[in-house]
């Protein structure tokens, strides 16, 4: 991976060529010397925030299997003596 740094005229004057860096690696632009901001390609951003997931796949269980459940049966005539 190649590390690009450039300052802030640079990459005004060549943002051409600070995105072609990116493909190679970070560009870091830096303001009056210091580090100020990175400048990825979106394949490198992604690899670091994770893919995007859909909340369906985020919630649901890993596997294709159904879910064997049976809810308890729950008298409710019997419960209802029982608020009073």
């Amino acid at each position: 991976m190649l590390i690009t740094t450039l300052s802030s005229r640079e990459f005004n004057q060549d943002a051409s060529g600070a995105k072609k860096a990116a493909n190679k690696g970070p560009v870091f632009i830096t303001d009056r010397g210091q580090p100020r901001h990175v400048l990825l390609s979106i394949e490198e951003y992604r690899r670091l925030t994770g893919a995007p997931r859909r909340i369906v796949d985020a919630l649901g269980m890993p596997g294709d299997e159904p879910v064997e459940f049976e809810a308890p049966k729950v008298d409710i005539a019997s419960r209802a003596g029982d608020l009073g």
